[in-house]
């Protein structure tokens, strides 16, 4: 066992790893005032099926799963989960911003409030599969952020959900090259 875990260490450094995303600012985080219907939807985006919480949760799964034998698919995996972690604290910012709570509770328009739960997590074997639902999960999100800029009417926010969208779509790009590393 000992034998095992040294060999991880010396054969995939995580030390630098670096987020992962476009070379551009983000919006100032600021709202044009408490909005609890604006804070429940980001608390979808937050910690919903599709979630910058699941998928901080199912990178870091595939990471970990694929650094004894694909570092540097490992280490590029870690350092867009990075970049999810940014987005996942920015939406908290907006989200007690405009009044709403940061509990791990999704609150849906209907009522509806579901905790996060890993049952949202996609963990297939096989490398190739876990990129692809990786793939998947960037897609669902940035169609779940175009449907949310639709709803909010403050443009601060809608700044901030176009910026995290153009990280979503490098991922993709990101991925797929990954997938042909293969």
């Amino acid at each position: 066992m000992e034998e095992k875990q040294d060999s991880l260490k010396e054969s995939c450094n995580f030390a630098g790893i670096s987020p992962i995303m476009v070379d551009l600012p983000y919006p100032p985080i600021k709202v044009r005032g408490e909005n609890l219907a604006f804070a429940n939807l980001l608390s979808i985006d937050y910690c919903g099926a599709v979630s910058e919480l699941t998928t901080i949760a199912q990178y870091i799964n595939h990471e970990n799963r694929l650094a004894g034998e694909k570092c540097p698919i490992a280490r590029t995996i870690l350092g867009i989960a990075i970049s999810e972690m940014i987005h996942l604290q920015k939406l908290a910012e907006l989200i007690v911003l405009l009044g709403g709570k940061v509990d791990f509770t999704a609150r849906f328009r209907n009522g509806v409030q579901k905790l996060w739960t890993p049952e949202y997590l996609s963990i297939p074997e096989q490398a190739k599969r876990m990129l692809l639902a990786d793939i998947d999960g960037e897609r669902a999100a940035i169609d779940q952020y175009g449907t949310h800029i639709s709803m909010i009417s403050d443009n601060n926010i809608n700044a901030v959900l176009e910026r995290i969208i153009k990280d979503e779509e490098y991922h993709i790009m990101m991925l797929q090259f990954l997938i042909k590393e293969l």
